[in-house]
């Protein structure tokens, strides 16, 4: 007896250690399910874009706080009742299905459990006994490894739905067009019924099939009291869904780059509301110009670096649209005119006052000209950014140094392409744009220009903005140059049709510098607007020229209208539709002693003829408001349609539309003369 104990000992002591050693050689093959389809949402948890995986099947990592509970209760009343409290294997379920299936004839039910179907879709293997026998084993194995909320997971991610998606959240964006996180009686019933044979039972292909196996999963939950008899009904009557739903496909371009290298789901920077909005605008710009031409847009917060909107091409339609063109090389025109005078400024061989030749002038073998062909004499450096003078803009670059100048944007993250080779040394010519930039590393350059001259990288990922904001970055220019740089360029003349900044008050001020490409190749409108800095490209995606297509042009009423629906939806955006415009009229008694005597009548300053408003949100006081200004003789009155409009609290004429559309707009000086402009207010859907 006592030889008999001491051999079933040392036999279970080999036995023990013998599946130790199995454990070990053959570990379960859990890392099939690390490979998952990735979804990136934008900043406030909204899906914009799921990536399949390389073999096209649809497959997303489970998280159970994110999938309706109800669904998860009656999974395991259906599939495995005990499956909290087994160890891999449901030794009493496994009786009770082999005694059902000789009863019947044929199985019933195989008894296998949660973790048993996991290890399963883990391995796929012929349904046999003795894959039965190592599906337990595998399942003892999980079991060890992972605890019953990952492996319940691990089953909702691999459980097969039909065709190529698998799991439970791809299941749902495909069958019901939206997460898994709530869901009705019918939807659970479908969802617990496909992976039990899910060619047979697709809804899209095999109606009949999927409502009859819904039909039996309704049956079992009502007669396991999950359901009354009014839910059951009702969950049999339910239509089923006849078609697939596409999986979220917005940003393109963008949550490419924010997915670029994930293994998991994705937060974003972007605002998907701000980047819906200006993937209509992109599309609209590109509409109204010539077939070929396509749209690239950037809006990043200075202060995080986030890139909250970015529109790699205007349409996909369009040749050259599957590009993200806000990464393709690009002569930046005069865009870069702005660093090159803070360096002169940082190196005091100019200030904002100091004067600069613009008169012809040979630099060896270069000879630069102005854009229109003339020469102003001496100038003011701001009057020559604001002008975008090219004569003073190489001279300063020659005094920074081009060497200098170069090497500094590419420590800043925006290293330039120069034409030639990489031995090329970096000339004058680097003042107008002769070499290549992105879009990007153009955003990364105005963003240290709104930072007070700190050059950071851009963020593409919720989880980097930590790291952005704690990073000194480096030191591109100083911060008193880069606000001197600022103020300059708020003051360069606006576009046709839009108010001056200086005449606003309480708004994000729009400090722009725009630039045109060697043979109208490229038209740029970069800036900063309150807390955001701003790139538009305009070309087309082959770099054919676009003769007359400047990038005052066509660029910067881009950026004017990107600037204001950013300031609606971002930073300042919380207030911009309570905020109040208003304006520094003219001195009154100043314009009644230039108008006095005379027959001319009233000058409107604002709005400008033909001018384009933007209104934000058409819906009551919603709507922003905007001020009139004008001079002429004694107070002037104004009307709208006919109608006058009355004076404000602090006695401006203040007017709010009530719908998008056209406007006559008249004022009336006290003589009874009259001038009229036409407008046209905006909304939000332009």
């Amino acid at each position: 007896m006592i030889i008999w104990l001491k051999r079933s000992a040392l036999g279970l002591a080999v036995l023990l250690v013998g599946i130790l050693v199995l454990d070990r050689i053959f570990p379960p093959p859990l890392a099939r399910a690390e490979l998952v389809s990735i979804m990136v949402h934008d900043r406030d948890q909204r899906p914009l874009r799921a990536m399949p995986l390389a073999n096209g099947t649809w497959r997303f990592a489970a998280d159970l706080e994110a999938i309706d509970p109800v669904f998860i209760e009656a999974l395991l009343e259906v599939e495995d009742q005990r499956f909290w409290s087994h160890g891999g294997v449901d030794w009493a379920g496994m009786v009770r299905a082999a005694w059902s299936s000789a009863r019947a004839g044929h199985i019933v039910s195989g008894g296998s459990t949660i973790t048993m179907q996991t290890a399963r879709l883990l391995e796929p293997r012929p349904r046999t006994f003795v894959s039965k026998f190592i599906e337990m084993f595998r399942a003892h194995q999980i079991e060890a490894r992972l605890s019953k909320q990952e492996i319940l997971e691990l089953y909702l991610t691999l459980a097969p739905y039909g065709g190529n998606i698998e799991g439970v959240r791809a299941a749902s964006w495909r069958y019901f067009g939206r997460a898994p996180d709530r869901l009705s009686d019918d939807q659970i019933a479908l969802l617990i019924a496909l992976p039990q044979s899910p060619e047979v039972r697709r809804p899209d292909l095999r109606p009949a099939g999927a409502r009859a196996g819904r039909d039996v999963i309704v049956a079992k939950l009502q007669r396991l009291g999950f359901l009354d008899d009014g839910r059951a009904n009702e969950a049999r009557n339910a239509a089923l869904p006849s078609t697939r739903y596409a999986f979220p496909a917005r940003a393109w371009h963008a949550t490419g780059r924010a997915g670029r290298d994930a293994s998991t789901d994705v937060t974003s920077t972007l605002d998907a509301a701000l980047q819906v909005e200006l993937e209509r605008v992109a599309i609209r710009a590109a509409e109204a110009q010539e077939a070929e031409t396509q749209i690239a847009i950037l809006v990043v917060d200075v202060r995080t670096r986030a890139v909250r909107a970015a529109i790699g091409s205007a349409t996909r339609s369009r040749p050259g649209g599957w590009l993200d063109l806000t990464a393709q090389t690009r002569s930046p025109g005069s865009t870069l005119k702005p660093f090159i005078y803070a360096m002169a400024f940082d190196d005091g061989v100019a200030a904002s006052n100091t004067r600069i030749a613009d008169l012809p002038k040979r630099f060896s073998t270069y000879q630069p000209e102005n854009f229109d062909r003339m020469f102003r004499g001496d100038v003011r450096v701001r009057e020559a950014l604001q002008h975008s003078l090219n004569i003073p803009a190489v001279l300063a670059l020659e005094r920074v140094g081009p060497e200098r100048f170069a090497a500094s944007l590419s420590l800043a993250g925006a290293r330039p392409r120069i034409p030639g080779g990489a031995n090329r040394q970096p000339g004058l010519a680097l003042a107008l744009g002769g070499a290549g930039m992105t879009a990007r590393e153009l955003a990364i350059l105005y963003a240290a220009l709104g930072d007070d001259g700190r050059a950071k990288p851009l963020v593409w990922r919720e989880d980097g903005i930590a790291a952005s904001l704690v990073s000194t970055g480096y030191r591109l220019m100083s911060a008193d140059s880069a606000e001197q740089i600022r103020r300059i360029l708020r003051e360069t003349p606006a576009p046709a049709g839009r108010m001056p900044g200086r005449l606003t008050a309480n708004a994000p001020q729009i400090a722009f510098k725009t630039g045109t490409s060697y043979g109208f190749r490229d038209a740029w409108a970069a800036g900063i607007s309150g807390d955001q800095a701003i790139i538009v490209w305009v070309g087309r995606a082959d770099g054919a020229p676009r003769p007359g297509e400047t990038g005052r042009k066509a660029a910067l009423p881009i950026l004017f209208e990107v600037a204001d629906r950013a300031a609606l939806r971002l930073g300042a955006a919380d207030q911009a539709i309570e905020r109040l415009m208003t304006v520094d009229l003219p001195d009154a008694a100043g314009a009644l002693a230039q108008f006095e005597g005379t027959n001319t009548p009233p000058e409107i300053l604002f709005p400008p003829r033909e001018a384009e408003l933007w209104a934000g949100t058409i819906d009551g006081n919603q709507a922003r408001p905007f001020v009139f200004a004008g001079r002429g003789e004694g107070r002037l009155q104004w009307f709208v349609d006919g109608e006058p409009i009355r004076l404000d609290a602090g006695g401006l004429p203040a007017w709010q539309p009530r719908r998008a559309g056209f406007y006559h707009i008249s004022a009336v000086d006290s003589a009874g003369r009259s001038s009229a402009v036409e407008v046209r207010v905006l909304g939000s859907e332009g």
